[in-house]
């Protein structure tokens, strides 16, 4: 018998409530926007509540691949973020459990969603988007509603206007009414004023049957004087007319059928059928067209060449032929004849490849798009594990649970990899990308994202600590500040003289070692990447460096603690030595868009530090000159 841990059951518990009802306000929220698309095609139609329904279920069922990544982000940022808010997080790992051991539960449970989203994708959503389809299109072709207002001209019947100044719904009677009957044309138009009448459908409701009361009617009978410059018209008084105009008011279903045969409404193995069988037609295309090419001959060269220069029973080889000497000795009505049935030969063929083209790229369209919808049934699965794993260690970085901050955060990542996944679709569709580059570019933007994620919340980095970023910047970017040295009024060392002299002499051969060791013209490219600075004698020079300044501030000399002032406080840059391995550092310069302005703030920063030795020698001489001239005082 299979037993869970009590840490995982209670991880579980945790997390599925919430994917479920995460799932469930972003499946509305995707229906609204669906809904908010497609309202002129609902509304004003008449239909019934069953068909409302149907229409709301099949479009929640295809919305599900929008909505459950951006449900599984969110649940699982507000399932870490509560235990982190909670210390719940804090105390789980100070038992000894690891962060990627309380998510193993999650982790299973998130493979299982994935494989059961592909399941769905490939078997289950080629039917619901067909049904779907099929009723948004048979939604579309129905008749808007009868409702005839009152005051205004009512259009929605073709061929008719309508007018009704006044309606009693009760006893189904309008009165005033004014008709124009344009269903023949505007130029036998026919207008019909009644008192009263009533509407109502027929049986099979394909047709209305208009009942009027009291009125006349004034037609144009244009169509049978076409000759007349006068226009004829008829009058007709009347106590009852009845009128028969059609108008569809059923919903009728389209046939399923025709929607199936759609990419939408098939599974891998018909895709791939499908990308096969067209493909194939597409090499016929081009085939035939090649071999069209290849067997093609000058349009009659042949035939003026035999008439005119050799005798009939010679083949003349179209290569020895001279054309424009055939040209040129012929009559201006030849070669004008000639001109103009290569023109009309050029046309005619330009026109014939260009249909030939145009259906070898509609048949490229379409394999496309099937093979677009073959990759989409995989990334699907694939965006939920990838944003688990950036919601689930971002919550437990983070350490807000709630619907605020995780809600912000989730919508910011799925609006970004939204727009990658769309601009990289439409790509996709349109052939300027292969199509596993445009399906996989969001997958592949957000991996390493969720890998980063992950890695920094194992390891419990600081990610979003502003000092964290502030000591990097400082350190790759540090600014320049000026050294200040006060004159001590207790000496709690005694400073000798030989010892300064000795300290500054210490300092004057690592200034002149490193310069010898980096030169002193800027590094190359290349040299910069792999080499840099030696990271060790800068360290040594900037801690004898600091160690004579904290020695010779001690100094009875008022002059030379003054010039202590004057030595630079050498920074720990890491533009000075950017790459700590040679591999590493000719990885980084291959990466030329982020190197080469890199490489060009480094090596100004370098010349910036061999100006910095330049003045600790010279520094160096002054204090030697001082402390020498100190001790002849003394002496």
């Amino acid at each position: 018998m299979l037993k869970i841990k009590r840490l995982y059951l209670f991880i579980l518990k945790t997390f599925l409530p919430l994917v479920l009802m995460t799932f469930m306000i972003c499946l509305f929220i995707v229906l609204m926007q669906f809904i908010w698309q497609h309202i002129k095609d609902f509304v004003g139609k008449g239909l019934e509540i069953g068909v409302l329904a149907e229409m709301f279920f099949y479009a929640a069922m295809s919305m599900v691949p929008l909505a459950l990544p951006l449900a599984i982000l969110l649940a699982s940022l507000m399932t870490f973020g509560n235990l982190s808010e909670r210390f719940e997080l804090l105390a789980i790992k100070a038992s000894g459990v690891s962060l990627i051991k309380i998510m193993r539960p999650l982790i299973v449970t998130i493979i299982f969603i994935a494989t059961g989203a592909f399941f769905f994708q490939n078997n289950l959503l080629p039917t619901i988007q067909v049904k779907m389809w099929t009723l948004l299109y048979s939604m579309k072709q129905k008749s808007p509603a009868l409702e005839i207002p009152e005051g205004v001209f009512y259009n929605q019947i073709e061929g008719y206007n309508i007018f009704v100044r006044e309606k009693d719904n009760k006893k189904n009677m309008m009165y005033d009414i004014i008709i124009y009957d344009i269903s023949k044309g505007a130029e036998n138009a026919m207008i019909i004023l009644a008192d009263s009448g009533n509407l109502k459908f027929t049986d099979d409701n394909h047709f209305l049957f208009l009942t009027l009361e009291s009125g006349e009617s004034f037609e144009n009978l244009k169509s049978q004087e076409a000759s007349s410059t006068i226009v004829p018209y008829r009058r007709e008084t009347f106590s009852r007319k009845e009128i028969l105009i059609p108008f569809d008011a059923g919903f009728n279903r389209l046939d399923e059928s025709a929607m199936s045969d759609k990419y939408v409404g098939k599974n891998i193995a018909e895709l791939k059928q499908a990308v096969d069988s067209m493909t194939s037609i597409v090499d016929s295309i081009g085939t035939s067209i090649g071999n069209e090419l290849k067997t093609a001959s000058y349009y009659n060269i042949l035939e003026r060449a035999t008439s005119s220069s050799q005798p009939s029973s010679q083949t003349i080889s179209l290569i020895d032929f001279d054309i424009e000497n055939a040209y040129s000795t012929a009559s201006v009505q030849e070669r004008e004849n000639w001109t103009n049935r290569a023109l009309n030969k050029a046309r005619t063929i330009k026109q014939e490849y260009e249909f030939k083209s145009y259906r070898a790229n509609e048949q490229k369209n379409l394999i496309r798009r099937h093979e677009i919808e073959m990759h989409k049934k995989f990334t699907l699965s694939f965006a939920c594990l990838i944003f688990f794993f950036i919601g689930a260690p971002l919550g437990a970085i983070i350490g807000r649970g709630g619907l605020g901050t995780p809600i912000v955060v989730s919508v910011i990542l799925f609006i970004f990899y939204y727009i990658i996944d769309n601009s990289a679709y439409k790509m996709a569709r349109d052939g300027v990308w292969e199509v596993w580059q445009g399906l996989w570019l969001s997958s592949a933007v957000l991996l390493p994202l969720g890998i980063f994620f992950t890695y920094k919340a194992v390891n419990d980095s600081a990610v979003f600590n502003k000092d964290a970023y502030a000591n990097f910047f400082r350190k790759l970017f540090g600014r320049h500040s000026a050294r200040k040295v006060e004159m001590k009024e207790v000496a709690m060392i005694e400073v000798h003289e030989d010892e300064l002299i000795e300290k500054v002499d210490i300092l004057d051969k690592l200034c002149e070692k490193i310069q010898n060791d980096c030169g002193n013209k800027h590094q190359s490219f290349i040299t910069y990447w792999q080499k840099g600075y030696n990271k060790a004698m800068l360290d040594e020079l900037r801690d004898n460096l600091e160690d004579f300044v904290e020695y010779a501030q001690y100094s009875k000399s008022r002059l030379v603690v003054l010039k202590l002032m004057d030595y630079p406080i050498l920074r720990n840059l890491l533009l000075y030595y950017p790459c700590k391995s040679k591999g590493l550092g000719t990885i980084i310069a291959l990466i030329l868009p982020i190197s080469i302005p890199v490489y060009l703030i480094g090596i100004y920063e370098q010349k910036l530090l061999r100006r910095e030795f330049a003045l600790i020698r010279k520094t160096n001489k002054d204090v030697k000159t001082l402390v020498e001239k100190e001790y002849k005082k003394n002496v």
